[in-house]
C-alpha cells in the first residue's frame, strides 16, 4: 500500500468558530463548533475559553463526563445545588434527545423544558445551567455522551426530577424506554419546590453567565 501525503498548504486549518444556533427558556443555549474535514477525517474545536465568554457562556469546568447507553435507555432528570452544577452536553457516537427543565423558584419558565436531539453527525452542544434538571434518551445503539461540568460531583448534594412527572410532560422521543431504579422513584417537580433544598435554586432576572462581548 502506497503512501498518501498532503501538503502543508492544503491542510492549514483557518481560525474555527462556535456559533450558538439557539437559547431557550432565556439561559439553555445549543452552540455548534466549526468542523474542518477532509480525506483523512476530522478536526473541530469543541470548546474555547475565549469564544465562550464572548458568547457570555461559561470558561471554568471542573469536571468532564463520559457515559454509553443503549438505545431506549433514558436517564435523568439530574441535577446538584452544592456546589452547583451547570453541564455542557455533547454526543460523541451515536445519538440522543437531550433535556433540560427549569427548577428555579420563582422563574417565569418554571416547570417548563426544552429538547434537543443531538448526534456526531450535527455536533450540536447543549449548555443548561446549575438550576435545571437535566437527562437524555438515547435514540441509536451505544450512544456516547460527554459532558464538560462547573462543579465537582458531590453524592450527598444532588437529586433528580422524575422522567415522566406529568405536571413537565417531555415529549420523549421513544415509547418504550429503560430507566434505572433511582430514577423510576424520583420525586416530582412538586416534591422537590416543597423541600427546603429547592431554596438553593432562586431566579435571578440576569442569566448565570453574562454575556460580555455580545453573541
Amino acid at each position: 500500500m502506497g503512501l498518501r501525503t498532503f501538503s502543508k498548504e492544503n491542510t492549514r486549518i483557518p481560525r474555527m468558530q462556535i456559533r450558538v444556533e439557539s437559547r431557550s427558556l432565556c439561559d439553555v443555549v445549543v452552540v455548534v463548533p466549526e468542523i474542518f474535514q477532509d480525506a483523512r477525517g476530522f478536526f473541530s474545536e469543541t470548546f474555547r475559553a475565549d469564544q465562550f465568554k464572548a458568547l457570555g457562556l461559561p470558561t471554568e469546568f471542573v469536571q468532564d463526563n463520559h457515559s454509553r447507553s443503549a438505545k431506549g435507555v433514558v436517564r435523568g432528570l439530574h441535577f446538584q445545588w452544592e456546589p452547583p452544577m451547570g453541564k455542557l452536553m455533547r454526543v460523541t457516537a451515536g445519538s440522543a434527545f437531550l433535556v433540560a427543565v427549569d427548577i428555579r423558584k420563582s422563574s417565569p419558565t418554571l416547570g417548563q423544558w426544552v429538547g434537543i436531539e443531538a448526534s456526531a453527525e450535527n455536533r450540536r452542544c447543549v449548555w443548561a445551567p446549575s438550576g435545571f434538571a437535566r437527562g437524555f434518551c438515547a435514540l441509536s445503539d451505544g450512544a456516547e455522551i460527554q459532558y464538560k461540568c462547573t462543579g465537582i460531583y458531590n453524592g450527598q448534594a444532588e437529586s433528580a426530577i422524575r422522567w415522566n412527572d406529568p405536571a413537565i410532560g417531555i415529549r420523549w422521543p421513544l415509547s418504550d424506554v429503560f430507566v434505572s431504579d433511582k430514577d423510576r422513584k424520583a420525586r416530582t417537580l412538586a416534591e422537590w419546590l416543597a423541600s427546603p433544598e429547592s431554596e438553593y435554586f432562586q431566579y435571578a432576572m440576569e442569566p448565570e453567565f453574562q454575556n460580555e462581548v455580545g453573541s
